[in-house]
């Protein structure tokens, strides 16, 4: 069986950028959002639940969703995001499902964002965590985005705390340097994740880098 990790982070925290390095290493990713965009494109069933729990005003013209004005329904409203999931998350993880019990590589990747807060634990043996200061994600966000501090906080709370993230991670990749260093750091963690598979010992001691890989935690 395919060992599977997770892969998240916080926002700007420099998971697209570890995404897009393992898959240059041709590690099969799946992207949540991507399968997020799938399962509502028109003619879905989710698609169809939306328009009838929020209204037709959330469709344009075209039959498509206005992802821009439900985006600005849920942001801030706990309620309207907890409905909006309720619909999505289903689907979601079963697009998962189905595309993990295809994979032949000796590991995959599922990279969601949201693995912590939508408890998607099951899905994955181990949870790489990508993680960055706050502050960094903030001047990252702020820059990247070109929109005020304030906005840039709202932003980071609508997500779980980066302690809740580290409690949650099996192996951690602290992104605070070049682009060459994380890097260097999945090309380490692509050989852990090998071997793993190798040994079918998805519960091994965690990894920390770019520290020294001597440097671990083990996660019961």
């Amino acid at each position: 069986m395919t060992l599977t990790i997770g892969l998240t982070g916080g926002i700007a925290s420099g998971k697209s950028l570890v995404q897009s390095h393992f898959e240059v290493l041709n590690v099969p990713v799946l992207d949540a959002d991507q399968v997020a965009r799938e399962v509502v494109m028109p003619g879905t069933p989710a698609l169809a639940q939306i328009a009838q729990t929020f209204g037709a005003e959330f469709l344009l013209a075209n039959g498509e969703l206005d992802r821009r004005r439900l985006r600005g329904l849920v942001f801030g409203n706990p309620e309207a995001l907890r409905r909006l999931e309720a619909i999505t998350h289903p689907q979601i993880r079963a697009a998962m499902r189905r595309w993990l019990a295809a994979q032949t590589a000796p590991y995959c990747m599922l990279s969601v964002a949201i693995l912590v807060e939508a408890r998607m634990h099951d899905l994955v043996d181990r949870v790489l965590l990508i993680d960055a200061p706050v502050e960094l994600q903030l001047a990252r966000l702020t820059q990247r985005d070109g929109i005020d501090e304030a906005l840039a906080r709202q932003m980071l709370a609508a997500q779980s705390d980066r302690e809740t993230r580290l409690g949650a991670a099996h192996d951690v990749l602290d992104n605070t340097s070049d682009i060459a260093t994380t890097r260097a750091a999945v090309d380490t963690l692509h050989r852990f994740y090998l071997d793993l598979a190798a040994r079918g010992d998805p519960h091994a001691p965690g990894l920390r880098l770019p520290h020294s890989v001597n440097s671990v935690t083990i996660k019961i």
